[in-house]
This record gives structure tokens, C-alpha cells and sequence, in this order.
């Protein structure tokens, strides 16, 4: 067992841990993108392709992660650094963390320009605006909000704010307070937003459309996709994780948390896309992907429906709590580094982190507008300049190949007995499983999905 004891403090208790590392899975994609993925593979044939990979690619390597973290109980940069040369190997295992803070702290930038997005239609959907809009009036509002620099400025800079306050004040009273409080709400709002949509959606359509199984629509791209997806929506590759898991009891089984936290991931997604989905078909719009199916089809159907502006108000809010939840994990990694290397306060470090992803995110921010410029990349057409080029970096190559070397590192670095050790809660033909699966499986899924995210598969 780990004798290292963390300086920044622990998770209270192991339901701390699964509704901080929950909140850090669910994002905005959760919404929209992985039932969209399902209605468009085959439905129920491919969501169970994607919990098969879930069990496969996911979960393996948010327990690789977790169990590292516990490990050495440090930043992601300091962990894998004191880990490889207590086993023996080259100290150059910190570049790994160091590409995954770094990935985290870029994601954040324009990670936080989106979800400034989803606080302006907070307030938008609050007083009205909606109220019968056409949909070319709620294109034309997405339009005039993501070229206007400085209205996107006041709202990145208001996000950032926050995210920044509930990482100033520590593991305790911020990280978990958050989620204590965030994550219930949450789950809360899920699922009132159900009930909207069974009572005035069309959520027989919905169902169907995220659960009939037809495998002739699940193609090798599919597959894939559904590879990625399990792999991504867990927040994987950035140390993330890693970070949450320097901070979990000792007793604590990591094995059954991510477990949990994988399942509970994936029913906040399916109910989500149930509630979206439900609106969007009773009111004859299309699920088209991306954004604009939140930004722009959704307020039209809110804008038609009883009591529309109330629960489009709630839908936003939604939205935020998952951006916000979110954005604290991909800042506490840098945070937790200038704490330990530069004797930072932590308020000090915070603050620090979060203007370095503020004046990042300028670029995002400009990247609608002025600095707007298109060029392809694995044969799609990207139009948002450096925004796209940030997102392609960190989301295409450093997660895929950071996420590729925790497999490796607790796979074939770290000494067994040293992982058997964290891994106490699995033992026997569990713990063989799993130890292959990481060692030989999870490497070569996430070889296939670093290929795919750059456009070679």
C-alpha cells in the first residue's frame, strides 16, 4: 500500500470521489454527442459496441490512471517522474504528464469560450428571447453571438471565474464542495428534464431512435467511433484522473468506482440524449450533429412548447453545471504542480492557471471572427482557424498517445506488485483481466483510435 500521503488534502469518502470524477467525465458532448453517435450507428446495436469498449478501453485506463495517481500521490508530471524511477526506468515518463497538463490547460481555453456559450442562452432563454422564434431568427442569435468578440470575451471571462474560485479553495472546500453540491443538482435536472419531454416530447421517437438495434447501420467507422467515444467521454489522457486519484483513500476500490463512474457517464449521456432527442422530434426538427443542434434547433422547439422558456431555462442550466464540473479537473493537474515545484498558494496557482487559459482562449474567441480561416484535416473541412488547430492537437494526438502511455505505464512500467497493491479490491481471475486487458488489448484499441482521430482509418 501507497505510503505516500498527498499535500493537498483527500476525497472525504468514496462517494466524493465518484461524483467529482463523474462531473469530470460529464461534459457538453454528454448532451448531444454521444446519443447522436447512437441514433446514427445502429442504435442499441451501437451502444452495446460502445459499453463492450467502455469495458475494454475505458474503465482499463481510468482505473491505469486512478491507481497511478494513488500511487505517488503528486502532480501528474511529479507522479510519473518518482513512479518510473522507483521501477526502474528512464525519469522521461514525466513528459507524459507534462503533454497531458498542458493538453488540459489549452482544452480549458476553449473548452471555457463554449461554455461561456451556454450561460449567454442561460440568460437568453430566461428572458424570453426564444418565445416563438424562427429558425432563421435562432440562427441569426448563434451567429451574432459567436462573431461578437467582446460579448464572448465577457462571458469566457465570467466562466473562468468561476471555475478559478472553486479551485482556489482546495480538495475540500472547493473540488468536493463542488461536486457535493453540482453533481445532485445535476442529476436532478436530468432527470425533471425527462419528465418534460415523456409529458411533451416525442419520446417514443427518441427511445427508438437512441435503442432500436440495427447492426446494418453498425459499419468498421462506427466501431470505431464507438472506440473513441469510450475512451474520450471519460476525460482520459491529461492526467485528469490521474490528479482526482492522488486524492482517493487508501481503502477505496479502485476498480468499483470507475466502474460506477463509467455506468453513471453513460446514463447521464443516455438520458440526456432522451430528453434532447424527445424535444427535437415532437417538434419536427432534424438531429443534426454538433452544436448547432444545441444552440440553434433546440431553442426553437423550447420556443414552441408549454412552459418552453421555464425548462429551456432549466436545459441551459443543465449545461452549465456539466461545463463547470468539467472545467474544474482540467485546471487542478497545473494547479497542483505549482503548488508542489513552485510553493504556490493555492489561490496563487489557481489564479495563475486560469489567466494563462483566459488569455489562451482570446485565440478561440477570434477564431469565430477575425482570425477565422479554413484548411482540412483528415479530410474534413475545419473553418475556425487556431480553434481548430488547438482542439486537433489536444484531442487528436496528445489524449489518444497520452492515454496510450498510462495503458503502457501501469501495463509494463510500474512494478506488478506495486499495481496489485493499489488494485487490492481486485483480486484473482479479476486482476488477470484486467492486467492483460491493459497490457496487450487497451494498447492496440488505442493505437486504432489515435489513427482514427487523425484521419488515417
Amino acid at each position: 500500500m501507497s505510503k505516500r500521503i498527498s499535500i493537498h488534502g483527500q476525497w472525504s469518502s468514496r462517494l466524493m470521489f465518484i461524483l467529482a470524477a463523474t462531473g469530470a467525465a460529464i461534459g457538453l458532448g454528454n448532451i448531444w454527442k454521444f446519443p447522436y453517435l447512437a441514433g446514427e450507428n445502429g442504435g442499441g446495436a451501437f451502444v452495446l459496441v460502445y459499453l463492450l469498449c467502455l469495458a475494454l478501453i475505458g474503465i482499463p485506463i481510468m482505473m491505469a490512471e486512478v491507481l497511478i495517481g494513488r500511487r505517488g500521490r503528486q502532480s501528474p508530471v511529479n507522479t510519473l517522474h518518482s513512479l518510473s524511477v522507483e521501477a526502474g526506468a528512464s525519469g522521461s515518463w514525466r513528459l507524459v504528464g507534462w503533454a497531458g497538463m498542458l493538453a488540459g490547460l489549452v482544452i480549458l481555453s476553449y473548452y471555457s469560450v463554449i461554455a461561456g456559450w451556454t450561460l449567454a442562452y442561460l440568460m437568453r432563454m430566461l428572458s424570453g428571447t426564444f418565445v416563438r422564434v424562427t429558425a432563421e431568427g435562432s440562427g441569426s442569435i448563434f451567429a451574432q453571438l459567436v462573431t461578437d468578440p467582446e460579448r464572448l470575451l465577457a462571458w469566457h471571462t465570467i466562466f473562468m471565474v468561476m471555475t478559478i474560485k472553486v479551485v482556489s479553495r482546495g480538495v475540500t472546500n472547493g473540488l468536493e464542495k463542488a461536486a457535493k453540491i453540482l453533481m445532485p443538482m445535476l442529476f436532478f435536472l436530468v432527470l425533471v428534464l425527462v419528465a418534460y419531454a415523456t409529458r411533451n416530447g416525442d419520446f417514443a421517437q427518441a427511445f427508438n431512435y437512441l435503442f432500436y438495434t440495427d447492426f446494418s447501420k453498425l459499419t468498421p467507422t462506427g466501431v470505431l467511433t464507438a472506440m473513441g467515444h469510450a475512451f474520450f467521454t471519460l476525460s482520459l489522457g491529461m492526467g485528469a484522473m490521474l490528479v482526482y486519484g492522488s486524492y482517493l483513500p487508501s481503502g477505496v476500490s479502485i476498480a468499483q468506482t470507475s466502474i460506477l463512474v463509467g455506468l453513471l457517464d453513460t446514463l447521464v449521456a443516455l438520458l440526456g440524449g432522451l430528453a434532447t432527442f424527445s424535444i427535437v422530434f415532437a417538434n419536427g426538427l432534424a438531429a443534426g450533429e454538433g452544436p448547432g443542434l444545441i444552440f440553434q434547433t433546440l431553442p426553437i422547439a423550447f420556443g414552441q412548447m408549454p412552459g418552453g422558456m421555464f425548462f429551456g431555462a432549466l436545459f441551459f442550466l443543465l449545461l452549465v453545471f456539466a461545463a463547470w464540473t468539467s472545467a474544474i479537473v482540467l485546471i487542478e493537474p497545473l494547479v497542483a504542480w505549482l503548488i508542489e515545484n513552485r510553493e504556490m498558494e493555492r489561490i496563487r496557482a489557481a489564479i495563475w492557471t486560469g489567466m494563462v487559459a483566459w488569455l489562451l482562449g482570446i485565440v478561440t474567441i477570434l477564431s469565430f471572427s477575425h482570425w477565422s480561416f479554413s484548411f482540412h484535416f483528415g479530410g474534413v473541412l475545419k473553418r475556425h482557424g487556431l480553434f481548430d488547430v488547438l482542439d486537433i492537437v489536444t484531442s487528436s494526438i496528445i489524449l489518444p498517445l497520452g492515454g496510450l502511455c498510462m495503458a503502457l505505464f501501469a501495463g509494463w512500467v510500474m512494478a506488478r506488485d506495486s499495481v496489485v497493491d493499489e488494485l487490492g479490491g481486485l483480486a484473482g481471475v479479476g486482476f488477470k483481466l484486467w492486467y492483460f486487458i491493459i497490457r496487450f488489448i487497451t494498447p492496440a484499441a488505442m493505437l486504432l483510435i489515435f489513427l482514427r482521430a487523425i484521419g488515417v482509418l
